[in-house]
């Protein structure tokens, strides 16, 4: 059960493993980009080259659908980037419902663990297997892998590894559980302070806007944590007035004092243009404006020529 690219993964795994894949559940197609046309998600794509059977279920407790997921008779389902399943789908096979997590368990349940670990500026991630259970991303820890994040990974980096690994340990994780080899882990008795947990929310647009007012360091870890998707965004004054409501996807840090106010450009108008924060400047290095396509911000300076000092 899986919607993205990060699903197929795993999925494509299991197929190349000669493990005897009944059936595939993804989302209902639905329409996507300025034209509106139907998309299919990219585990479909999947299902349909390999001519997996497949459901794509409006309502997961509907009847119908219950009735054809039991007839699969699945001994074990796996669930990868998908919605929260009611009791009446994760209870029905006899060896139960694993999920794929990205994150090291308990730490940041919820629907962006990859933006979040790195927006909060972690050093180390990973990868989780975990029976589930009535709470979401609470159940019994059955495997996980570790993996550092380097100053300068992105979300999109992290994600790639994160989602190969993932696929490895799905594998690891099924084969445990057919030889009756698992030691699940609740993860209440895992060491951490209920106090001490990060969450995963749901990103929104306005949760992706930059706050200038904040220190360098955690600015560029908010832009690379939201790279290149759903992408940090801002408002900045041009020199000669009007907005430039702009998406950053790559910056550097600049550690230097200074007395501007927060969200002001300097710039050579060249080749550098630097933002200043509470304690330093982020200096854009590649940037989209709004209905544009992405640049090198020496290309959007040099289409900006009129807009300039």
């Amino acid at each position: 059960m899986g919607t993205p690219d990060f699903a197929v993964a795993s999925l494509r795994a299991l197929v190349v493993g000669g493990y005897n894949v009944v059936g595939v559940v993804t989302m209902p197609d639905k329409p996507a980009g300025r034209g509106q046309q139907i998309r299919f998600s990219p585990v479909k794509t999947f299902a349909l080259e390999h001519h997996l059977p497949l459901l794509q279920p409006e309502k997961l407790r509907d009847a119908a659908f219950l009735e054809a997921l039991r007839a699969w008779e699945a001994d074990l389902q796996i669930v990868v980037a998908f919605r929260m399943l009611p009791e009446a789908v994760w209870a029905m096979p006899r060896l139960g419902t694993f999920n794929l997590h990205a994150s090291l368990l308990p730490q940041y349940r919820g629907a962006a663990p990859i933006n979040w670990a790195i927006i909060n500026g972690e050093t180390e991630t990973g990868i989780t297997t975990f029976f589930l259970t009535h709470e979401i991303d609470t159940g019994k820890v059955l495997d996980q892998v570790k993996i550092p994040i380097a100053d300068t990974d992105t979300a999109e980096t992290v994600h790639d590894r994160l989602m190969n690994l993932g696929a490895e340990l799905v594998l690891k994780t099924v084969e445990a559980i057919a030889q009756g080899n698992t030691q699940p882990t609740p993860q209440e008795t895992m060491g951490v302070n209920p106090a001490d947990l990060r969450p995963a929310p749901k990103l929104f647009r306005e949760t992706c806007r930059i706050n200038w007012n904040r220190p360098t360091k955690e600015i560029y870890d908010f832009i690379r944590g939201l790279s290149p998707y759903p992408a940090a965004w801002t408002e900045l004054t041009a020199p000669k007035g009007g907005i430039w409501e702009l998406k950053i996807f790559e910056t550097e840090k600049v550690f230097e004092k200074h007395n501007l106010p927060p969200a002001t450009i300097v710039s050579d108008w060249k080749k550098i243009m630097d933002v200043a924060t509470q304690d330093g400047f982020i200096r854009l290095k590649s940037v989209q404006q709004a209905g544009k396509k992405r640049l090198p911000i020496a290309d959007f300076i040099c289409g900006k020529a009129a807009a300039l000092p």
